[in-house]
């Protein structure tokens, strides 16, 4: 495949998923999408990968989320396939982007993580990279106020296993840094994502110690 037909591949699938995911409003558009996309490209070319397999599975890897699709994982997949054999990818590149996307997403800390390849290693920092910092902060409170959780429920320990109570009331957006966001850093994969994910980290750690003493009227 000559570059120039890459080149072409790229430019129509980011209109694909711009056009699909242009109006979601739970942190999962298509500016969720760029920015993966874009820190993908930056890791991968220090991480010294095919660029041309982690673009495509950045940009696809959110086409179908499996937490807005009956919690099914080959969601994205199924779609990402479908439109790749559409403009004609090679097989092998499909089912490597396919396996990508079915095992990136963070599904709790007590779900094995998959990933085998360089290429899947790249774009689930570049997605998990999008989870932590400022961006991560505003995504929390976008998805959150979708399902009608509270920003804080001091009556629930914020110690307590949040796993247990995540289809329950007392979830709200500050226990969802203990669930997810605190941990972020810990499962970066990459030198480069490793590097980028400590100033996102510390700045989490920053805004919560100014919420709660804030919330405690300091």
């Amino acid at each position: 495949m000559e570059t120039k037909d890459k080149k072409e591949i790229i430019g129509k699938t980011v209109e694909f998923v711009r056009e699909k995911l242009e109006k979601d409003i739970t942190g999962h558009d298509w500016w969720h999408v760029y920015r993966v996309w874009k820190n993908a490209i930056l890791i991968g070319k220090k991480e010294n990968v095919d660029l041309f397999i982690i673009e495509l599975a950045a940009l696809l890897h959110d086409i179908a989320d499996w937490k807005f699709n009956n919690r099914k994982s080959d969601a994205g997949s199924q779609q990402a396939r479908a439109w790749l054999l559409k403009m004609e990818v090679k097989e092998e590149i499909i089912s490597h982007i396919c396996e990508i996307i079915e095992n990136m997403s963070f599904k709790g800390l007590d779900v094995k993580f998959k990933l085998k390849t360089k290429e899947g290693k790249v774009v689930q920092d570049a997605d998990r990279l999008d989870a932590i910092g400022a961006i991560g902060i505003a995504r929390v409170f976008a998805y959150h106020s979708g399902r009608q959780r509270l920003i804080y429920n001091p009556e629930i320990d914020i110690n307590k296993r949040v796993m247990d109570m995540r289809k329950g009331d007392s979830y709200s957006s500050i226990h969802h840094f203990y669930d997810k966001l605190l941990h972020v850093k810990g499962l970066i994969n990459t030198k480069t994502g490793k590097e980028m994910a400590r100033e996102r980290h510390q700045f989490i750690l920053i805004f919560l110690k100014q919420f709660f003493r804030e919330w405690c009227g300091k």
